[in-house]
């Protein structure tokens, strides 16, 4: 280790912060952490001797600073908690409510039962929601029509507030559609709606076909397998000859505007370029990616995981701020392949959330090993992050860690075995990033095979950055700041405040600027630097700082937006899965040169891209305090009027605490079996919303209970789907649910229950296809004697069920309302409670306090 990379002790913050992630029960210091990570994973080793000596590298790669397991390895590993060590999966999601569809996905239901175990056992999830049918689209099973992807998208968002992952976050999500969805446009807008989908990043694939149209102003067709309900058919749908329904024709250009102005304005949604990732995919013979993990560096097929390790670039640095710097790439090949085996050892000591996920990761055995502190690095040694001289230094690191990623790989074949699916004719195939590997090397995967199909992946940081690399600048981005204040929320009350500087900042600091000003005017230096003052005062005189902080030390916010992407297109190339990070675009950049940046990322061949642009939607980066007091308003002015919120569309967190209104029913049906009976209960709760400026409230069904049910179904299992039935009945989709359970059949055979009236006057016992249909009629009976869903099992419209508060002509004065809902933006911090939450790095990022959000 040299003397730059460990000149002192981490800052009091990082300390606390790794202590406080990644700690259990009895570990005080950090040497405890490395040593249980090292020797769980080690675990994984053919016998003792091997495993004492790969615990021991382990080790010591973490307490040097060199490499480090991604987060949820480095909490969880070596601890009998049930948490899986896998950052990310993608979960597939079909066109069906139950069951699987003709594909062989999971419906919908099993979806969602399948991705809250994911989250609860601490993966984040991404989904591609294009199978399902349209909004309008046609519903044999239950002859009704679809409200379309992005309703059951609401369902996934409040499952996944309200599963609490493993380490008590909740989980990350990825909601993902493709530029042909008919609902294309709705999913682009639906972000917008205040609190909609705070627990998904959104973004869309965008396929060569559509930007070729987009460049010739073509016309480009919505389409879906599934058939449009009537209206949809009488507006100008049609059927194509290969069997796919176009629901409309649109202009492509002005799509893509539409797409381009809601992520100029709220940073989302993110574009994909799914083609770009599939030609460069080693796999493209086995496998189609359906989308990316939560921050969008790791392209996966339907139960891809991503299994990520970080390399700690600084620390590789020798002699920094000097000419004589340099970078150690013997040591930095030998840690990458100790990495590479580390990480596949993952593989087979983490605990899997599903059987598919296990089974799809043995198939192919991805790892992800990236880097972080590339800002940091190219400062240290003398580069500026955005000129060509430090593109091409950061290209040169990615080539080399992608050449010993490789190797390390094809020795591991030789010791361990080839990934079952491999296939050196079509691995090295024309086109695959294994193809653009040296001759000899791709000659040594010809002959020995590879244990691994994909190994390298620029990842987000997040708290590990901050928790292990002294606050080195986060994956591939630049540093933020050089200094900040963070704020963080105590367990017993209170905030405890900490000054937090940059890492490569600190060295600099303690190497140049204390020998070079001494103490007391390198303070003063450090303190104008911590506040972004341009001078500072030594000897009695005024001195700039940029006469001190060499022109490499340049910030995220001060380069180019050009010179983030092009920082992309020289290190994706030598990246297997792909890259997350931000483009920072100022606040007046113009919308023209914005749009030519997405095309410019597509024909770079980039697989994705991510921008963020401060404006007065999303609020500032960084406020500025000022002493000028604000104009006197008008009363009109100070009384904007106030939007109508539905009720019924409001989507309700969690269950409020203490006892609730609620009904419990004993339900007797009859099977093949005899009589049977089933407790049922719903709880309601009472939710406020706007119609016409007026306040009403409606009672809804927000948990359910099922007890006592007979057969052989495991209790768990009524547990699970009472609890799913909550989850829905939260977003409000439970009367869609219902209606899709109703049409649930069984091998056990029919279910009487309930009776329904002939014209005349005859009681005829009611028949349905199975138990779940039977108590899913239940449930509406229920809801229909409360006046809350129609003989139909149709949901009442809000003007319906508020009649009567609506006749009123005294409600509630407006500016009661405008300060109930005016805390619906989504931007405020959960850890500092400042409203400055930005995306960074595909992640949530407070510029007030430095939190990093799920990704931390």
């Amino acid at each position: 280790m040299n003397l730059d990379s460990k000149v002192q002790t981490a800052q009091q913050i990082s300390r606390d912060v790794l202590l406080e992630k990644y700690a259990k029960t009895g570990e005080t210091l950090p040497e405890h952490i490395f040593r249980r990570a090292a020797r769980g994973v080690a675990q994984a080793e053919a016998d003792e001797a091997q495993r004492h000596h790969w615990e021991q590298k382990f080790y010591m790669m973490f307490l040097e600073k060199r490499a480090i397991g991604g987060g949820r390895i480095m909490s969880s590993a070596g601890t009998d908690i049930g948490a899986t060590l896998i950052n990310c999966f993608v979960q597939p999601v079909g066109d069906c409510a139950t069951g699987l569809d003709e594909d062989g996905d999971p419906g919908i239901y099993e979806a969602l039962s399948q991705a809250a175990e994911t989250m609860r056992r601490g993966g984040g999830v991404g989904y591609n929601f294009s199978k399902l049918r349209p909004r309008g689209a046609w519903v044999n099973g239950t002859s009704s029509i679809s409200g379309g992807p992005c309703t059951f998208m609401d369902i996934f968002d409040t499952s996944c507030k309200t599963v609490e992952s493993a380490g008590a976050r909740r989980g990350a999500q990825m909601g993902v559609l493709d530029c042909t969805h008919p609902d294309l446009l709705e999913f682009v807008a639906a972000k917008r709606t205040p609190g909609r989908w705070n627990n998904f990043n959104v973004s869309i694939c965008i396929s060569d076909a559509f930007m070729e149209h987009v460049e010739v102003d073509g016309t480009w067709e919505l389409f879906h397998r599934a058939k449009p309900g009537p209206a949809i058919i009488a507006n100008g749908a049609f059927q194509r000859a290969d069997g796919m329904w176009v629901y409309s024709r649109v202009n492509a250009r002005e799509v893509y505007d539409s797409i381009m102005k809601s992520t100029y304005d709220y940073a989302e949604p993110g574009i994909l370029f799914p083609d770009n990732a599939n030609r460069n995919n080693n796999l493209q013979y086995a496998e189609k990616f359906l989308a990316t993990n939560p921050c969008a560096e790791h392209w996966l097929p339907a139960y891809g995981c991503c299994d990520l390790g970080q390399l700690i670039l600084p620390t590789f640095v020798s002699n920094a701020f000097s000419e004589e710097a340099s970078f150690d790439f013997a040591a930095f090949q030998d840690t990458v392949q100790t990495l590479t085996r580390f990480l596949d050892n993952v593989l087979e000591v983490t605990k899997w959330p599903l059987e598919q996920q296990r089974q799809e990761a043995q198939n192919k055995r991805r790892i992800g090993i990236g880097f972080t502190g590339l800002g940091n690095t190219l400062t240290m040694l003398g580069l500026r992050y955005d000129d060509e001289m430090g593109r091409k230094f950061a290209a040169r690191i990615s080539e080399v860690m992608r050449d010993a990623a490789y190797l390390a790989s094809i020795e591991l074949a030789r010791e361990r075995g080839v990934f079952p699916l491999f296939n050196s004719d079509k691995y090295l195939a024309d086109g695959t990033c294994a193809s653009r590997l040296p001759e000899p090397i791709k000659e040594r995967i010809r002959v020995n095979g590879m244990r691994n199909s994909h190994l390298l992946s620029i990842a987000p940081t997040g708290t590990v950055s901050l928790a292990f690399a002294d606050n080195a600048s986060n994956g591939i981005e630049p540093a933020f700041s050089w200094g900040y204040v963070r704020k963080k929320r105590l367990a017993g009350g209170g905030d405890k405040h900490y000054d937090v500087f940059d890492h490569a900042f600190n060295l600099f600091f303690e190497h140049k600027a204390k020998p070079l000003l001494g103490e007391t005017a390198a303070q003063t230096f450090k303190e104008a630097v911590f506040y972004n003052r341009p001078s500072f005062i030594r000897d009695g005189k005024e001195v700039q700082v940029s006469d001190i902080l060499p022109s490499c030390f340049v910030t995220a916010l001060e380069m180019t937006a050009d010179a983030h992407l092009r920082m992309m297109e020289a290190v994706q190339p030598y990246i297997d899965a792909s890259i997350s990070k931000t483009v920072n675009v100022p606040a007046d950049y113009p919308f023209e040169d914005f749009k030519g940046l997405y095309l410019d990322a597509w024909k770079a061949g980039l697989k994705g891209l991510a921008t963020y642009r401060p404006n007065a939607i999303l609020g500032s980066v960084l406020s500025v305090a000022t002493d000028k007091a604000p104009e006197a308003k008008s009363k009109a002015q100070a009384m904007p009027e106030v939007p109508d919120i539905d009720p019924l569309s409001v989507v309700i967190e969690k269950r409020p605490p203490g006892r609730m209104n609620g009904i419990t029913e004993r339900i007797d049906y009859y099977n093949t079996e005899g009589r049977q009976s089933v407790y049922l209960t719903v709880n309601f709760q009472d939710v406020e919303g706007v119609v016409g400026g007026k306040v009403v409230t409606v009672n809804r069904p927000i948990e359910l209970f099922l007890q006592g049910v007979p057969g052989a179904v495991p209790q768990e299992w009524v547990a699970l789907a009472a609890r799913t039935l909550s989850l829905v009945a939260r977003a409000n989709l439970l009367h869609k649910a219902l209606a899709d359970l109703r049409q649930v059949p069984s091998d056990r055979g029919n279910v009487r229950y309930g009776f329904y009236e002939k014209e005349d006057g005859t009681r005829v016992p009611r028949t349905h296809r199975s138990e779940v249909g039977a108590i899913a009629y239940a449930i509406q009976e229920i809801l229909r004697e409360r006046g809350y869903l129609d003989v139909d099992g149709n949901l009442i419209p809000t003007r319906v069920q508020a009649k009567s508060q609506l006749a009123l002509t005294d409600a509630e004065p407006a500016q009661t309302v405008a300060i109930k809902t005016g805390l619906m933006h989504g931007i405020e911090c959960g850890e500092c409670g400042a409203h400055a939450v930005i995306k960074k790095d595909g992640c949530d990022y407070c510029t007030n306090c430095g939190s990093l959000g799920t990704c931390g």
